[in-house]
């Protein structure tokens, strides 16, 4: 009698356990399908938006082919471009910030704290100040262009792998002790702004200028190639990401609990910073300098559903869509039809809320 009591309870606990973990991951893939719909609501939202006034049935007939000459270039050659782009951008630096955090077990770990974002700013002054990639057009405000943008993307590309490098590097030698990593990175981010200052110190005003532009983040400035190149790689580092999901995870339980489940864990920290560093190396080149979506984007989903890297890597990767798609929708929008960098408008956005949520945090 005493047996069958016995396997009951079992039982009862065993259902009670599925029951509880059935609703563990119902809630959080909930939130799931919610990110993508208000994602894809916001990028209605920002197609539609902007100073030329379209209905939406003329989007519509735009994007499936069927629309007029003026509305096939504002949809299919401006507007959608950059609705993408922000979509990928945002996915690929709000994943990048939330590996580099899990990886070197520091909340404030993100591309513009280990200098990769500095480090691409000096490649485009480089080349565009160096190598004469900025000029001057005419008195319009437009007057300050970069007359050859694949010049300054590659410049920017290769130093800020070249810091990544460099970074992984140092860390090697320190058997990727995460301090290590963090003050490697501002070391080199602090040098490389001093690169910036003394090469702008040097240059005209015309070449500070472009150098100063470039610098602003700006979504305008892709075309669908350039939306290629960042859906292939950052569709493939979020691959990879989430086949190491479960290395993440045991790293979240110290690295020693890692080791003993069987994690190489040097392997995962440097495959993770190096694919993240690459994710950012990317984004920054075409875009330039997007600041705040890998520190604050996945803060914000930790604290919604938890450190269980299976959902907080695809939720972060939508959060910073909808982060970066609703900056820059408010960037074009807001003064219209003056468009704003969008980097500013994540930094008055994203500071605030990381200030708020570290108080919150401490309560």
């Amino acid at each position: 009698m005493k047996d069958v009591i016995k396997i009951k309870y079992e039982v009862a606990n065993e259902k009670d356990g599925i029951e509880a973990y059935k609703s563990y991951t119902g809630k959080k893939v909930g939130i799931l399908i919610s990110s993508i719909i208000l994602m894809f609501i916001l990028s209605v939202i920002a197609i539609n938006a902007g100073s030329t006034n379209l209905k939406f049935s003329e989007i519509f007939k735009s994007i499936i082919g069927h629309g007029t000459v003026s509305s096939n270039v504002v949809v299919l050659s401006i507007r959608l471009p950059r609705v993408i782009a922000a979509i990928i951008a945002g996915a690929g630096l709000s994943v990048s910030g939330c590996v580099m955090q899990n990886n070197l077990r520091n909340p404030l770990a993100s591309p513009a704290t280990l200098g990769i974002s500095n480090a691409a700013a000096f490649g485009a002054n480089l080349a565009i100040i160096i190598f004469g990639a900025g000029s001057f057009r005419s008195l319009s405000a437009d007057a300050v262009i970069i007359n050859n943008p694949y010049i300054v993307t590659l410049s920017a590309f290769v130093l800020s792998m070249l810091a990544t490098i460099v970074i992984l590097l140092l860390a090697k030698l320190k058997s990727f002790a995460p301090q290590s990593i963090i003050l490697a990175g501002v070391a080199l981010g602090s040098l490389f702004s001093a690169g910036i200052t003394l090469i702008q110190y040097f240059a005209d005003d015309v070449q500070v200028a472009a150098a100063v532009f470039w610098t602003f983040g700006d979504l305008g400035r892709v075309s669908w190639n350039e939306v290629f190149i960042m859906f292939i790689i950052i569709g493939i580092a979020l691959i990879y990401f989430m086949f190491k999901r479960w290395d993440y995870n045991a790293l979240d339980s110290g690295q020693e609990v890692a080791k003993s489940l069987g994690v190489n864990v040097e392997r995962v920290r440097f495959g993770g910073m190096f694919v993240s560093s690459l994710i950012t190396a990317v984004s920054v080149s075409f875009l330039g300098i997007i600041g705040f979506i890998g520190l604050i984007s996945p803060q914000i989903v930790r604290r919604i559903i938890g450190g269980d890297h299976r959902f907080l890597i695809p939720i972060s990767a939508i959060c910073g869509s909808i982060i970066l798609l609703f900056a820059d929708t408010l960037a074009r929008t807001i003064i219209a039809p003056v468009i704003l960098p969008v980097g500013a408008i994540t930094s008055f956005l994203g500071a605030p809320l990381f200030l708020y949520l570290l108080i919150r945090g401490q309560k």
